[in-house]
């Protein structure tokens, strides 16, 4: 609901802090398909910053970050895509 209520004033960003992380998997990605239509059909920009790559697939780009920088990107992330990154980087808690 607060998310409903957050869209509807319809910004033009979105910060989403693992907006999925208290969630149960289908809520999470009912969710996420709302942020994702909000982007394709309002024109709003989400950020949202997550350690699960399921969610961070969402994105139309990735942005990794490791201890507080850059440390690369991933245009059209897929989980696996997210996954072999984060692992790459030193294991999923790096951050996406």
């Amino acid at each position: 609901m607060a998310v409903a209520r957050a869209l509807l004033g319809r910004p033009e960003i979105v910060f989403a802090d693992e907006p999925t992380g208290n969630l149960d998997t289908t809520s999470g990605r009912d969710l996420l398909h709302l942020l994702r239509r909000s982007v394709r059909e309002l024109g709003q920009t989400v950020v949202m910053v997550t350690h699960d790559p399921v969610a961070a697939s969402f994105a139309d780009e990735v942005v990794l970050l490791r201890d507080g920088r850059v440390a690369g990107t991933l245009p059209d992330p897929r989980p696996d895509s997210v996954f072999a990154a984060l692992s790459a980087l030193g294991g999923t808690r790096a951050g996406v």
